[in-house]
Protein backbone atom coordinates (compact mmCIF):
# COMPACT_ATOMS: atom_id res chain seq x y z
CA UNK A 1 0.00 0.00 0.00
CA UNK A 2 1.24 3.48 -0.79
CA UNK A 3 0.16 6.72 0.93
CA UNK A 4 -0.38 9.45 -1.63
CA UNK A 5 -1.87 12.97 -1.81
CA UNK A 6 -4.54 12.86 -4.52
CA UNK A 7 -4.86 15.82 -6.86
CA UNK A 8 -8.55 16.54 -6.39
CA UNK A 9 -9.43 19.52 -4.13
CA UNK A 10 -11.66 18.48 -1.24
CA UNK A 11 -14.66 20.69 -0.52
CA UNK A 12 -13.81 20.89 3.16
CA UNK A 13 -11.66 19.25 5.80
CA UNK A 14 -13.64 16.69 7.74
CA UNK A 15 -12.71 17.95 11.17
CA UNK A 16 -15.33 19.63 13.33
CA UNK A 17 -12.63 20.98 15.63
CA UNK A 18 -11.12 22.99 12.79
CA UNK A 19 -14.48 24.49 11.86
CA UNK A 20 -15.28 25.33 15.46
CA UNK A 21 -11.89 26.96 16.07
CA UNK A 22 -11.97 28.99 12.87
CA UNK A 23 -15.46 30.25 13.61
CA UNK A 24 -14.20 31.71 16.90
CA UNK A 25 -10.84 32.92 15.63
CA UNK A 26 -9.94 36.38 14.28
CA UNK A 27 -7.45 35.57 11.53
CA UNK A 28 -4.75 37.88 10.23
CA UNK A 29 -5.74 41.25 8.69
CA UNK A 30 -5.15 39.85 5.22
CA UNK A 31 -8.01 37.46 5.72
CA UNK A 32 -10.52 40.07 6.86
CA UNK A 33 -13.32 41.12 4.55
CA UNK A 34 -15.71 44.04 4.64
CA UNK A 35 -18.45 41.73 3.36
CA UNK A 36 -20.35 39.37 5.65
CA UNK A 37 -19.13 35.77 5.51
CA UNK A 38 -21.16 33.49 3.32
CA UNK A 39 -21.43 29.73 3.15
CA UNK A 40 -19.50 29.77 -0.13
CA UNK A 41 -16.42 31.42 1.39
CA UNK A 42 -13.59 29.04 2.33
CA UNK A 43 -11.63 29.73 5.56
CA UNK A 44 -7.94 30.47 5.09
CA UNK A 45 -6.69 27.48 7.07
CA UNK A 46 -3.05 28.33 6.42
CA UNK A 47 -3.33 31.46 8.60
CA UNK A 48 -4.12 29.61 11.81
CA UNK A 49 -1.60 30.41 14.61
CA UNK A 50 0.95 27.69 15.36
CA UNK A 51 -0.33 27.22 18.93
CA UNK A 52 -3.82 26.41 17.68
CA UNK A 53 -2.40 24.10 15.03
CA UNK A 54 -0.58 22.08 17.69
CA UNK A 55 -3.78 21.87 19.72
CA UNK A 56 -5.65 20.55 16.71
CA UNK A 57 -3.06 17.80 16.23
CA UNK A 58 -3.83 16.40 19.69
CA UNK A 59 -7.38 15.61 18.54
CA UNK A 60 -6.41 13.58 15.49
CA UNK A 61 -7.25 9.90 15.76
CA UNK A 62 -4.66 8.33 13.49
CA UNK A 63 -1.60 8.99 11.36
CA UNK A 64 -3.65 9.32 8.17
CA UNK A 65 -5.51 12.30 9.58
CA UNK A 66 -2.08 13.89 10.15
CA UNK A 67 -1.30 13.30 6.46
CA UNK A 68 -4.62 14.94 5.61
CA UNK A 69 -3.81 18.00 7.72
CA UNK A 70 -0.35 18.27 6.14
CA UNK A 71 -2.06 18.53 2.76
CA UNK A 72 -3.77 21.84 3.62
CA UNK A 73 -0.86 24.06 2.56
CA UNK A 74 2.91 24.28 2.37
CA UNK A 75 3.23 26.09 5.72
CA UNK A 76 1.37 23.32 7.53
CA UNK A 77 3.33 20.78 5.57
CA UNK A 78 6.63 22.29 6.72
CA UNK A 79 5.59 22.67 10.38
CA UNK A 80 4.01 19.23 10.85
CA UNK A 81 6.37 16.25 10.46
CA UNK A 82 5.28 13.26 8.44
CA UNK A 83 4.02 10.54 10.88
CA UNK A 84 6.95 8.39 11.96
CA UNK A 85 4.75 5.28 12.09
CA UNK A 86 4.30 5.52 8.31
CA UNK A 87 8.00 5.76 7.58
CA UNK A 88 9.94 2.66 6.62
CA UNK A 89 13.16 2.49 8.61
CA UNK A 90 15.89 0.69 6.70
CA UNK A 91 19.21 -0.91 7.58
CA UNK A 92 22.10 -1.63 5.21
CA UNK A 93 23.55 -5.02 6.14
CA UNK A 94 26.18 -7.31 4.64
CA UNK A 95 24.64 -9.73 2.17
CA UNK A 96 24.09 -13.29 3.36
CA UNK A 97 23.70 -14.87 -0.09
CA UNK A 98 27.24 -16.31 -0.07
CA UNK A 99 27.40 -17.24 3.59
CA UNK A 100 29.72 -18.41 5.18
CA UNK A 101 32.07 -16.33 2.99
CA UNK A 102 32.47 -12.63 3.72
CA UNK A 103 31.12 -10.27 1.10
CA UNK A 104 31.38 -6.55 0.48
CA UNK A 105 27.91 -6.51 -1.09
CA UNK A 106 24.98 -5.08 0.88
CA UNK A 107 21.35 -5.99 1.41
CA UNK A 108 18.51 -3.86 2.79
CA UNK A 109 16.40 -4.70 5.83
CA UNK A 110 13.20 -2.64 6.17
CA UNK A 111 10.86 -2.11 9.09
CA UNK A 112 7.37 -2.10 7.60
CA UNK A 113 4.23 -0.90 9.46
CA UNK A 114 1.08 -3.00 9.11
CA UNK A 115 -2.53 -1.80 9.19
CA UNK A 116 -6.02 -3.18 8.87
CA UNK A 117 -8.32 -0.96 6.78
CA UNK A 118 -12.07 -1.47 6.82
CA UNK A 119 -14.05 0.21 4.07
CA UNK A 120 -16.93 1.97 5.82
CA UNK A 121 -20.50 1.22 4.79
CA UNK A 122 -19.33 -1.59 2.51
CA UNK A 123 -21.75 -4.47 2.07
CA UNK A 124 -20.39 -7.07 2.46
CA UNK A 125 -17.60 -5.77 4.70
CA UNK A 126 -14.29 -5.30 2.90
CA UNK A 127 -10.92 -5.38 4.64
CA UNK A 128 -7.38 -4.70 3.47
CA UNK A 129 -4.60 -6.02 5.68
CA UNK A 130 -1.07 -5.09 4.71
CA UNK A 131 1.81 -2.67 4.69
CA UNK A 132 2.00 0.94 3.60
CA UNK A 133 4.75 3.17 2.32
CA UNK A 134 5.46 6.75 1.31
CA UNK A 135 4.52 7.63 -2.24
CA UNK A 136 6.81 9.90 -4.23
CA UNK A 137 4.07 12.50 -4.45
CA UNK A 138 4.55 13.12 -0.71
CA UNK A 139 7.75 14.98 -1.59
CA UNK A 140 5.99 17.43 -3.91
CA UNK A 141 5.07 20.96 -2.83
CA UNK A 142 1.28 21.08 -2.73
CA UNK A 143 -0.42 24.46 -2.74
CA UNK A 144 -4.04 23.48 -2.23
CA UNK A 145 -6.17 21.37 0.14
CA UNK A 146 -5.98 17.73 -0.86
CA UNK A 147 -7.61 14.47 -0.03
CA UNK A 148 -5.56 11.74 1.65
CA UNK A 149 -5.86 8.34 -0.01
CA UNK A 150 -4.21 4.96 0.18
CA UNK A 151 -3.20 3.27 -3.04
CA UNK A 152 -3.74 -0.49 -2.89
CA UNK A 153 -2.09 -2.52 -5.62
CA UNK A 154 -3.63 -5.99 -5.75
CA UNK A 155 -1.64 -8.40 -7.92
CA UNK A 156 -3.65 -9.34 -10.98
CA UNK A 157 -5.51 -6.05 -11.16
CA UNK A 158 -4.72 -3.59 -13.94
CA UNK A 159 -4.82 -0.43 -11.86
CA UNK A 160 -4.26 0.32 -8.17
CA UNK A 161 -7.30 0.81 -5.97
CA UNK A 162 -7.52 4.22 -4.32
CA UNK A 163 -9.19 4.29 -0.90
CA UNK A 164 -10.14 7.59 0.70
CA UNK A 165 -8.91 7.51 4.29
CA UNK A 166 -11.97 9.47 5.42
CA UNK A 167 -14.04 6.53 4.20
CA UNK A 168 -11.97 3.92 6.05
CA UNK A 169 -11.58 2.71 9.58
CA UNK A 170 -7.90 2.16 10.39
CA UNK A 171 -6.44 -0.23 12.97
CA UNK A 172 -2.64 -0.32 13.43
CA UNK A 173 -1.26 -3.86 13.73
CA UNK A 174 2.36 -3.19 14.62
CA UNK A 175 5.15 -3.88 12.15
CA UNK A 176 7.37 -6.55 10.65
CA UNK A 177 10.84 -6.70 9.14
CA UNK A 178 11.58 -7.83 5.58
CA UNK A 179 14.72 -8.30 3.54
CA UNK A 180 14.19 -6.38 0.32
CA UNK A 181 14.82 -8.46 -2.78
CA UNK A 182 14.32 -11.86 -1.16
CA UNK A 183 10.99 -13.65 -1.53
CA UNK A 184 10.37 -16.26 1.21
CA UNK A 185 7.84 -18.03 -1.04
CA UNK A 186 10.25 -18.49 -3.98
CA UNK A 187 11.47 -22.07 -4.12
CA UNK A 188 14.89 -20.91 -5.32
CA UNK A 189 15.37 -18.70 -2.26
CA UNK A 190 17.12 -19.95 0.86
CA UNK A 191 15.82 -16.96 2.84
CA UNK A 192 12.79 -17.73 5.00
CA UNK A 193 12.32 -14.73 7.26
CA UNK A 194 14.03 -12.25 9.58
CA UNK A 195 13.53 -10.55 12.95
CA UNK A 196 15.25 -7.60 14.66
CA UNK A 197 15.54 -6.49 18.27
CA UNK A 198 17.04 -3.21 19.55
CA UNK A 199 19.60 -3.60 22.34
CA UNK A 200 18.59 -0.42 24.14
CA UNK A 201 15.71 2.05 24.26
CA UNK A 202 17.69 4.68 22.38
CA UNK A 203 17.95 2.30 19.41
CA UNK A 204 21.73 2.67 19.19
CA UNK A 205 22.37 -1.04 18.72
CA UNK A 206 20.44 -4.01 17.37
CA UNK A 207 20.57 -7.76 16.78
CA UNK A 208 19.20 -9.42 13.62
CA UNK A 209 18.19 -13.10 13.49
CA UNK A 210 17.78 -14.58 10.02
CA UNK A 211 16.19 -17.87 8.94
CA UNK A 212 18.39 -19.21 6.13
CA UNK A 213 17.35 -22.73 5.04
CA UNK A 214 18.19 -25.12 7.90
CA UNK A 215 20.41 -22.71 9.80
CA UNK A 216 19.87 -19.52 11.75
CA UNK A 217 22.24 -16.60 11.21
CA UNK A 218 22.79 -13.75 13.64
CA UNK A 219 24.24 -10.27 13.11
CA UNK A 220 24.93 -7.52 15.62
CA UNK A 221 25.26 -3.84 14.80
CA UNK A 222 28.58 -3.81 16.66
CA UNK A 223 30.26 -6.40 14.38
CA UNK A 224 28.11 -6.20 11.22
CA UNK A 225 28.85 -9.72 10.02
CA UNK A 226 26.75 -12.85 9.84
CA UNK A 227 27.50 -15.76 12.17
CA UNK A 228 25.89 -19.16 12.44
CA UNK A 229 23.79 -19.84 15.55
CA UNK A 230 24.65 -23.14 17.19
CA UNK A 231 22.25 -25.79 15.91
CA UNK A 232 19.59 -26.80 18.42
CA UNK A 233 17.02 -28.59 16.22
CA UNK A 234 17.23 -31.10 13.38
CA UNK A 235 14.15 -29.58 11.72
CA UNK A 236 13.89 -26.49 9.52
CA UNK A 237 12.79 -23.21 11.07
CA UNK A 238 9.19 -22.36 10.25
CA UNK A 239 9.00 -18.75 11.46
CA UNK A 240 10.66 -16.10 13.61
CA UNK A 241 9.01 -13.69 16.05
CA UNK A 242 9.96 -11.17 18.71
CA UNK A 243 8.15 -10.61 21.96
CA UNK A 244 9.21 -8.50 24.94
CA UNK A 245 12.83 -8.30 23.96
CA UNK A 246 13.45 -11.93 22.98
CA UNK A 247 13.42 -13.98 19.79
CA UNK A 248 11.01 -16.90 19.29
CA UNK A 249 11.74 -19.56 16.67
CA UNK A 250 9.09 -22.04 15.50
CA UNK A 251 10.24 -25.23 13.72
CA UNK A 252 8.46 -27.59 11.34
CA UNK A 253 8.79 -30.32 13.97
CA UNK A 254 6.51 -28.30 16.25
CA UNK A 255 9.39 -27.26 18.50
CA UNK A 256 9.47 -23.70 19.85
CA UNK A 257 12.58 -22.05 21.26
CA UNK A 258 13.24 -18.74 23.01
CA UNK A 259 16.55 -17.05 22.09
CA UNK A 260 18.18 -14.36 24.19
CA UNK A 261 19.43 -11.58 21.83
CA UNK A 262 22.56 -10.83 23.87
CA UNK A 263 23.83 -14.24 24.99
CA UNK A 264 22.07 -16.28 22.25
CA UNK A 265 21.11 -18.71 25.00
CA UNK A 266 18.35 -21.04 23.73
CA UNK A 267 15.47 -22.25 25.90
CA UNK A 268 12.85 -24.80 24.70
CA UNK A 269 9.21 -23.80 25.16
CA UNK A 270 7.05 -26.87 24.71
CA UNK A 271 3.24 -26.91 24.51
CA UNK A 272 1.50 -28.50 27.52
CA UNK A 273 0.76 -31.69 25.57
CA UNK A 274 2.56 -31.80 22.20
CA UNK A 275 0.28 -32.56 19.25
CA UNK A 276 0.85 -33.49 15.63
CA UNK A 277 0.27 -29.93 14.52
CA UNK A 278 1.41 -26.88 12.58
CA UNK A 279 2.26 -24.22 15.14
CA UNK A 280 1.76 -20.47 14.78
CA UNK A 281 2.77 -17.73 17.20
CA UNK A 282 0.53 -14.67 17.32
CA UNK A 283 1.64 -11.64 19.37
CA UNK A 284 -1.01 -9.37 20.81
CA UNK A 285 1.04 -6.21 20.96
CA UNK A 286 3.44 -6.36 23.91
CA UNK A 287 0.71 -7.69 26.20
CA UNK A 288 0.39 -11.38 25.39
CA UNK A 289 1.72 -14.06 23.07
CA UNK A 290 -0.56 -16.83 21.77
CA UNK A 291 0.22 -20.22 20.29
CA UNK A 292 -2.26 -21.62 17.73
CA UNK A 293 -1.80 -25.31 16.98
CA UNK A 294 -3.60 -26.56 13.87
CA UNK A 295 -3.88 -30.30 14.44
CA UNK A 296 -3.12 -32.49 11.43
CA UNK A 297 -4.57 -36.05 11.49
CA UNK A 298 -1.93 -38.78 11.33
CA UNK A 299 -4.12 -41.06 9.25
CA UNK A 300 -7.04 -40.76 6.87
CA UNK A 301 -8.05 -38.09 4.40
CA UNK A 302 -6.92 -34.52 5.03
CA UNK A 303 -9.99 -32.26 5.06
CA UNK A 304 -9.10 -28.63 5.78
CA UNK A 305 -12.68 -27.81 6.71
CA UNK A 306 -12.59 -30.42 9.50
CA UNK A 307 -9.25 -29.47 11.03
CA UNK A 308 -9.32 -28.36 14.66
CA UNK A 309 -7.07 -26.00 16.59
CA UNK A 310 -5.83 -25.57 20.13
CA UNK A 311 -5.01 -22.09 21.43
CA UNK A 312 -2.63 -21.36 24.33
CA UNK A 313 -1.35 -18.24 26.04
CA UNK A 314 2.26 -17.84 27.16
CA UNK A 315 2.81 -17.61 30.90
CA UNK A 316 6.17 -15.89 30.59
CA UNK A 317 6.99 -16.06 34.29
CA UNK A 318 6.40 -19.82 34.46
CA UNK A 319 7.85 -20.40 30.99
CA UNK A 320 4.94 -22.53 29.82
CA UNK A 321 1.85 -22.47 27.61
CA UNK A 322 -1.61 -22.31 29.21
CA UNK A 323 -4.49 -23.64 27.09
CA UNK A 324 -7.32 -21.09 26.72
CA UNK A 325 -10.90 -21.30 25.48
CA UNK A 326 -11.63 -17.57 25.46
CA UNK A 327 -9.70 -14.81 23.70
CA UNK A 328 -12.05 -12.09 24.88
CA UNK A 329 -12.70 -9.60 22.09
CA UNK A 330 -9.49 -10.53 20.21
CA UNK A 331 -9.34 -11.71 16.62
CA UNK A 332 -6.15 -13.60 15.71
CA UNK A 333 -5.06 -13.27 12.06
CA UNK A 334 -2.68 -15.89 10.62
CA UNK A 335 -1.33 -15.60 7.06
CA UNK A 336 1.47 -14.87 4.62
CA UNK A 337 1.94 -11.27 5.72
CA UNK A 338 2.59 -12.32 9.29
CA UNK A 339 0.45 -13.13 12.32
CA UNK A 340 -1.25 -10.37 14.29
CA UNK A 341 -4.29 -9.61 16.41
CA UNK A 342 -6.72 -6.77 17.02
CA UNK A 343 -9.77 -6.01 19.13
CA UNK A 344 -13.15 -6.64 17.51
CA UNK A 345 -14.52 -3.89 19.77
CA UNK A 346 -12.75 -1.42 17.52
CA UNK A 347 -15.15 -2.40 14.72
CA UNK A 348 -18.82 -1.34 14.94
CA UNK A 349 -20.74 -4.48 15.85
CA UNK A 350 -17.76 -6.58 14.77
CA UNK A 351 -18.63 -5.93 11.11
CA UNK A 352 -18.71 -9.64 10.43
CA UNK A 353 -15.44 -10.33 12.23
CA UNK A 354 -16.43 -11.20 15.78
CA UNK A 355 -14.11 -11.49 18.78
CA UNK A 356 -12.87 -14.69 20.35
CA UNK A 357 -11.96 -16.12 16.95
CA UNK A 358 -9.02 -17.20 14.81
CA UNK A 359 -8.91 -16.46 11.08
CA UNK A 360 -6.45 -18.17 8.71
CA UNK A 361 -5.84 -16.42 5.40
CA UNK A 362 -3.22 -18.88 4.14
CA UNK A 363 -5.34 -21.98 3.58
CA UNK A 364 -6.22 -23.60 0.26
CA UNK A 365 -8.95 -22.02 -1.85
CA UNK A 366 -10.49 -18.57 -1.57
CA UNK A 367 -13.27 -19.35 0.93
CA UNK A 368 -12.73 -19.77 4.65
CA UNK A 369 -14.42 -19.28 8.03
CA UNK A 370 -13.26 -18.11 11.44
CA UNK A 371 -12.41 -20.72 14.06
CA UNK A 372 -14.44 -20.63 17.28
CA UNK A 373 -14.17 -22.60 20.50
CA UNK A 374 -16.64 -25.38 21.30
CA UNK A 375 -18.53 -25.35 17.98
CA UNK A 376 -21.28 -27.97 17.88
CA UNK A 377 -20.66 -30.57 15.18
CA UNK A 378 -23.79 -32.69 15.46
CA UNK A 379 -21.70 -35.75 16.32
CA UNK A 380 -22.39 -37.01 19.83
CA UNK A 381 -18.88 -38.37 20.36
CA UNK A 382 -17.05 -35.28 19.09
CA UNK A 383 -14.68 -33.56 21.53
CA UNK A 384 -15.84 -29.92 21.71
CA UNK A 385 -12.78 -28.72 23.62
CA UNK A 386 -11.17 -27.44 20.44
CA UNK A 387 -11.52 -24.57 17.97
CA UNK A 388 -13.42 -25.37 14.75
CA UNK A 389 -14.88 -23.64 11.70
CA UNK A 390 -17.86 -21.69 13.00
CA UNK A 391 -19.68 -21.24 9.65
CA UNK A 392 -20.84 -17.99 11.26
CA UNK A 393 -19.72 -15.71 8.46
CA UNK A 394 -18.11 -16.72 5.20
CA UNK A 395 -14.83 -14.99 4.38
CA UNK A 396 -13.75 -14.55 0.76
CA UNK A 397 -9.98 -14.16 0.27
CA UNK A 398 -9.74 -11.76 -2.67
CA UNK A 399 -5.94 -11.60 -2.54
CA UNK A 400 -3.27 -13.03 -0.25
CA UNK A 401 -0.06 -11.89 -1.94
CA UNK A 402 2.11 -9.04 -0.60
CA UNK A 403 1.75 -6.18 -0.08
CA UNK A 404 -1.89 -6.71 0.93
CA UNK A 405 -4.39 -9.35 1.93
CA UNK A 406 -7.88 -8.39 0.75
CA UNK A 407 -10.85 -9.91 2.60
CA UNK A 408 -14.59 -9.81 2.12
CA UNK A 409 -16.78 -10.91 5.04
CA UNK A 410 -20.27 -12.09 4.11
CA UNK A 411 -22.96 -12.54 6.76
Amino acid sequence: MMVEAATETSSSIDCSLLLDCVSKLQLSPASKSTQPATKEQTPEWSLLPGELLQLILTYLDNCFEVVHVRSVCTSWRSSIPFPSCLLRLSYSLPTFADFPYDSKDLCILEKIPLFLFRVRDASPCEYFLGDIGLDESENHHIMEPLQCTVKVKIPGSEKPTLMNMLDCQIIPLGHQYRMIGWDPEAWTSAYRGVALLPLNKEGGGFVVLLNYTKVLLVLTSAEMRWMRVSKFSDASCWDLFTFRGRFYAVFLSGEIFVIDPCSLEVTPLKPSKPLNSSNYLVPSGDDELFLVEKIVPRYGELNYFRLVCRVSRLDEEAGEWVVVSDLGDRVLFIGELGNCSFSAKELPGGCGVSGNSVLFTNGPGNVTYAYKYGVETGNAGENLCFWRFSRENRVMILNRSPPVVALQVES
